[in-house]
């Protein structure tokens, strides 16, 4: 969207746009439909994201999904947006519910097998990383882990 600005104002843009809607969350107390995705190696390994915005945790790929967007295909374009590759066999594992910032979040979570060689857009994402699930860092989102205990609980 704003790849046409130089990566150190883009990020600058990405951190005050954060504000504002984190702002606005608070004030407006939209319901908000998302996306998070589970994208897993050949290895079992689960790939996670540090934001060029934000706290600075780790976290599962995902995002908004449009207005007349359906879940999966906001999922995929998520992912390829941000990992630059593609996923096989993506699979629904259930709508789950929570507050962010005073709005209402609800998530449609995925689940699928990396096909390519991830890589970071260096704009909104600045880091990923590969993590068997015994070996996840200590500084993630406490979605991660919540997240994650729904795959063995197979598709919704």
């Amino acid at each position: 969207m704003l790849n046409w600005l130089p990566v150190p104002l883009h990020r600058a843009v990405l951190r005050l746009g954060h504000g504002a809607r984190k702002l606005w969350w608070r004030v407006a107390k939209p319901d908000l439909d998302g996306c998070s995705v589970i994208g897993l190696d050949q290895a079992g390994r689960v790939l996670l994201v540090r934001h060029s915005y934000g706290a600075g945790l780790w976290c599962l790929p995902g995002g908004g999904i449009g207005r007349s967007e359906a879940a999966e295909h906001a999922a995929a374009r998520e992912w390829h947006e941000e990992i630059s590759c593609d996923l096989d066999g993506l699979r629904a594992l259930g709508v789950f519910e929570h507050r962010l910032h005073g709005a209402r979040n609800r998530v449609h979570l995925f689940a699928g097998t990396i096909r390519g060689t991830p890589k970071a857009d260096g704009r909104e994402i600045a880091e990923i990383c590969l993590f068997a699930r015994d070996a996840l860092p200590d500084r993630r989102s406490r979605t991660v882990d919540e997240r994650l205990a729904h795959l063995a609980d197979g598709p919704a």
